[in-house]
């Protein structure tokens, strides 16, 4: 009578280790899955912020685009009225002209025009989460040819030189370099340089 029931006691023993081993496994299943979501969740974050990140410093690029822009818009309003300082005449024998001239070293602070605040022509004022003010070089690129006062095939046909290739007359042009700040002062802010060349007049 003993033997039976010793048999029955071994299996049970044996079933009760073996669901032991099984929870073991989904224990170590779960943390597994818990690491693999918390590494994805982490991930997810950081995309997050690199996003935002990235967005701050396009809209701080766009802020200091219009900065430049509205520089070269207050220099030609003031070449038509009030010159502003001229830094060089690019012309000149003996003068060498870098395509930045922000970038030469013997430019002087008292060359550098700094847009003035305001709403009349030649002003802007830059916005609260600007920077700071717009700045601006003028260079004298001497006179040039002016395509726009041709007396040629332009003309109608009671002008006296119909028909006839004309003369352009000449006019002084000047290159205007603008960018949005002194890198000195924005820091760690985006700096943006553009320039156009203008005819005076």
């Amino acid at each position: 009578m003993n033997a039976p029931n010793l048999l029955y006691t071994h299996r049970t023993q044996r079933l009760s280790s073996g669901a032991r081993t099984q929870r073991g496994v989904a224990l170590v299943v779960a943390l597994i899955l818990l690491v693999l979501i918390t590494l994805v969740g982490l991930a997810s974050v950081h995309s997050t912020i690199m996003q935002q990140r990235m967005s701050a410093n396009q809209y701080d690029r766009e802020q200091a685009f219009q900065s430049a822009e509205a520089a070269i818009r207050a220099a030609s309003a003031q070449l038509a009225t009030t010159p502003p300082v001229i830094w060089h005449n690019c012309q000149a024998g003996g003068i060498t002209c870098l395509p930045n001239p922000f970038n030469d070293p013997t430019l002087t602070a008292a060359s550098i025009n700094t847009v003035s605040k305001g709403t009349a022509a030649g002003n802007y004022t830059a916005t609260s989460t600007a920077a700071s003010q717009p700045q601006f070089v003028v260079e004298n690129m001497g006179n040039w040819v002016d395509q726009t006062t041709n007396t040629g095939f332009g003309q109608t046909g009671n002008s006296r030189n119909y028909g006839v290739q004309g003369n352009s007359g000449t006019a002084v042009f000047y290159r205007i370099t603008a960018r949005s700040g002194d890198p000195a002062v924005v820091g760690d802010r985006a700096v943006v340089t553009i320039q156009a060349i203008v005819k005076q007049g």
